[in-house]
């Protein structure tokens, strides 16, 4: 790829302390070098590459005065003890000249891009063309970031004709706490005279309709450019009515039962909600803001940003990017260190690795680099040519983009899950039923979840990924609130032969397992996990295809990782890359230093990779997650691979985190739980593996992938789930507790971290020596080790945290050195060493493991 010149030219003429992290004194012979060239430019058309004769004075004179003379060898040009920033800086004469100085191969400095290394704090020196390269990929990520006047809506605000004359504009840039009262207070405040004013809270678009053409002329001169709320600057654009206006039927309201196929001769008018009613969310005239479609955005820009180069440029992206988000922790923590208490020894260290608060040993591979998503969530919407498309959203909704792009060029996608995207946007173009509104949250089709499930797979089918799904899992999210349960069912049961005519019409047929229809009636797709199941269909086999079940089940796939066979429910979270996730467990075992020994906290665990995976190489694992579908599959999981040794606990890991540590770290204490309440509690717990692996077996055998299904839950929260619950809340009182000499936590927290009860148990637990911490948002992860390792004082300032108006504005590093000044005495963890693992390719994602320990 060619370099892009980004570097300031003053970069080209000296070493500044900036550019290369050496002062100009700490190498006298350049700093005379570039002091004479540069007075006497003049009256030198060229320079000799032995320098000038005054420089050549000076030169020798300025060596005597270094503090360590060492003498030089010419035979050793690299020597044993070498400063940390030994030849990772360009040499300023060769930027000038491209040849080597007088110092020649004895230089502090590089001659070459060949001969440059790395910093200690993994970046580059930003005059060369290595960093120049990463920091033109770095404006490329910001330039896929939705810019001003980039707003794709595909179900905006209109009213009426008045867009297609000129007199609707879209403003862009408004403050996103705004409403639509609020934006027509600002035009009154501006003396702008308009028809009617859009907004909806959490966006930064608004929409504005004008009487007449001097009303849009004003407006535009008035508030084009005008800085409004936090130094937003505003942005008037032009307006496009959707071509497809007419035929649209997204406006359906949510609360109408009318039927799609009668449509009125006014059906502009017809689907759209009364502005009385609602000003926020008034009718679906969409609209799009000009100038969206020349960005030329793609799914495959907004996916995978970084699909454009090699993958070791990726991964190299990557790295250093982590790198500059450590040193976040360390000079926070410096911050963060109590008056009068000194600072820990990691963060005296930090400096001899340029601020990394410990060592980043570097980043893991993914075996598969393309298709590797075993689960792919498609929005439903409008395409930017108004096509009823399935594939993922253009930008963020918040910036007012909801077009969507379908993922064939997104290389993270299997072919198979795009082949049933493909479907589903096929049976739309003639679906009776709306499509999901994100403005007036109306509509019925909202999102397609596609699972899949693998074969154990061996290194030589990582070229072959696909052969190694063996069984699909279909999730069609819907809102039924407000439509015809005839026609609902009607409409998904074409849905069901649509797919399974599409699984059969490629060669080899697709596997289809199970089609799962959730009901979600919220504003986000982001359903809870108990969300109802309306209908599932099951895959029988033969050429019947799917059909409905009569009980509403919650059907499972399988996938395998580490040689172990995992239950997954439709909603339960599993590691989207099974290949790297083998290597990122193994990573966090091999760091967590565990044996027969140990017992073992895995927290957030899910269905119970990590704890399953790992449990053949400790003595006891305790699982914990809120999630009771997780928790059932966990269960089932140890119960599936015959593991013994596990145990899982159903609640929120702030609320039973405390009295798991004080049950199994305490010391030794009598039972108040008798032998026959033991029992009677085991037979209850028996009972419910029965039932569990009744429902197993009564859908297919583990030979047959299309028809291996496990059931257990119902639609709304089922009895086998809340009697679940029922035995975690007993386990957790009468299991019998076994003392462990070494204790050690593997935390695998969701994007926003940790609770910060979890962080204070952890931190005050002082039989809990090392903890392994895994983190898909290294942001997260900083302001959890914040708390974790910053030195606390006998008493907790918690003075200093009352009346803090400020908080909402902090940053979470900010908001974890003011939580670091209130935790109790104990002591802190010290970071011992990072690695990364390269989850997902293609994008700027990717998983960090930090070891901690004390």
């Amino acid at each position: 790829m060619d370099s892009h010149e980004l570097a300031d030219p003053s970069e080209n003429a000296t070493h500044s302390p900036t550019a290369d992290g050496n002062s100009p004194a700490e190498n006298p012979s350049h700093s005379s070098a570039t002091d004479t060239n540069s007075t006497s430019d003049q009256s030198k058309p060229s320079e000799d590459p032995s320098h000038s004769s005054s420089a050549d004075a000076k030169v020798p004179e300025k060596r005597k005065r270094e503090p360590e003379p060492a003498p030089e060898n010419s035979s050793e040009p690299a020597p044993p003890q070498q400063h940390p920033l030994w030849k990772t800086t360009l040499c300023s004469y060769f930027r000038r000249t491209g040849g080597s100085c007088s110092h020649g191969e004895s230089c502090r400095y590089a001659h070459g891009e060949e001969e440059l290394r790395q910093r200690p704090d993994n970046t580059w020196d930003p005059t060369s063309e290595r960093a120049k390269k990463m920091a033109k990929i770095d404006e490329k990520e910001k330039e896929t970031e939705v810019e001003e006047g980039s707003v794709m809506m595909t179900e905006a605000l209109g009213e009426g004709d008045e867009s297609s004359s000129g007199l609707s504009k879209c403003f862009v840039n408004l403050p996103m706490k705004w409403s639509a009262d609020q934006l027509r207070k600002f035009l009154s405040e501006q003396g702008i005279l308009f028809k009617s004013a859009k907004k909806k809270k959490g966006m930064t678009v608004g929409f504005v309709t004008f009487e007449d053409a001097a009303q849009v002329k004003i407006a535009v001169k008035e508030l084009d450019g005008k800085s409004v709320g936090n130094n937003r600057t505003l942005k008037v654009t032009d307006v496009i009515p959707r071509p497809f206006e007419k035929n649209n039927k997204v406006g359906v309201p949510a609360h109408s039962t009318q039927k799609a196929e009668n449509p009125s001769p006014n059906s502009d008018n017809s689907n759209t909600i009364n502005s009385t009613d609602n000003d926020e969310a008034d009718g679906d005239g969409s609209l799009l803001p000009n100038g969206s479609i020349l960005k030329g955005r793609s799914a495959r820009d907004v996916v995978t940003p970084l699909a454009h180069l090699s993958y070791s440029e990726q991964l190299e992206h990557k790295k250093n990017s982590l790198a500059q988000i450590l040193k976040k922790l360390t000079r926070n923590a410096r911050k963060a260190c109590p008056n009068g208490v000194s600072l820990p020894e990691w963060i005296m260290k930090s400096r001899e690795i340029g601020g990394l608060p410990c060592k980043l040993e570097g980043i893991i591979e993914s075996p598969l680099v393309n298709g590797y998503r075993n689960k792919c969530e498609f929005s439903v919407g409008y395409s930017l040519q108004g096509k009823s498309t399935v594939g993922f959203l253009l930008g963020n909704f918040r910036e007012g983009v909801t077009a969507v792009e379908e993922p064939v060029d997104c290389p993270n996608v299997s072919r198979i899950a795009c082949k049933y995207a493909a479907v589903f946007q096929e049976f739309l173009q003639h679906s009776l039923l709306p499509l999901w509104n994100r403005l007036n949250n109306t509509g019925f089709w909202r999102q397609l979840t596609v699972r899949e499930g693998r074969r154990p797979c061996q290194i030589a089918e990582v070229d072959n990924p696909e052969s190694n799904i063996s069984e699909v899992l279909l999730m069609v999210q819907v809102c039924t609130v407000g439509f015809d349960d005839g026609q609902v069912k009607s409409e998904l049961e074409g849905l069901a032969q649509a797919f399974s005519v599409g699984s059969t019409v490629e060669s080899p047929p697709l596997p289809l397992t199970a089609l799962v229809i959730q009901d979600h009636t919220g504003i986000s797709n982001a359903a809870p996990p108990d969300a109802p199941l309306r209908y599932v269909f099951i895959n029988k086999g033969g050429d019947r295809g799917l059909e409905i079940a009569n009980d509403v089940v919650e059907p499972r796939i399988h996938d395998h990782l580490s040689n172990l066979r995992f239950s997954i429910s439709p909603s339960a979270f599993f590691q989207v890359n099974t290949l790297a996730a083998e290597k990122l467990y193994s990573l966090a075992g091999d760091w967590a230093g565990l044996g027969q020994d140990t017992l073992l906290f895995d927290v957030c665990c899910g269905t119970g990779t990590i704890g399953l995976t790992l449990a053949h190489r400790v003595g006891m694992v305790v699982g914990i997650e809120m999630n009771a579908s997780a928790v059932s599959d966990a269960q089932r999981n140890a119960e599936i691979n015959g593991i013994k040794n596990c145990r899982f606990v159903c609640g929120k890991a702030e609320d039973v985190i405390g009295s798991l540590m004080k049950e199994y770290l305490s010391l030794p204490q009598k039972q108040d739980v008798t032998n026959e309440t033991l029992q009677n509690k085991e037979a209850e717990v028996n009972s419910a593996e029965e039932n569990v692996n009744s429902a197993d077996c009564g859908l297919g055998t583990e030979d047959n992938s299309s028809g291996d299904h496990e059931n257990g839950c119902t639609a709304s929260k089922s009895d086998d789930d809340a009697q679940m619950e029922k035995l975690c809340a007993l386990e957790s009182k009468s299991t019998p507790v076994q003392q462990f000499k070494n204790v050690v936590a593997i935390v695998d927290p969701p994007r926003v971290g940790l609770h910060p009860t979890v962080i204070k148990v952890l931190r005050t637990q002082s039989r809990l020596r090392r903890l392994v911490y895994i983190s898909c948002n290294p942001e997260s992860l900083v302001a959890n080790a914040i708390e974790l390792c910053t030195p606390s004082v006998d008493k907790a300032d918690k003075e200093n945290n009352r009346n803090n108006r400020g908080w909402r504005n902090m940053s979470s590093a900010g908001l974890a050195r003011h939580r670091a000044k209130s935790m109790p005495n104990s002591e802190p963890f010290t970071p011992i060493k990072a690695m990364a693992v390269d989850l997902f390719p293609h994008t700027p994602h990717c998983e960090l493991v930090m070891l901690l320990e004390r």
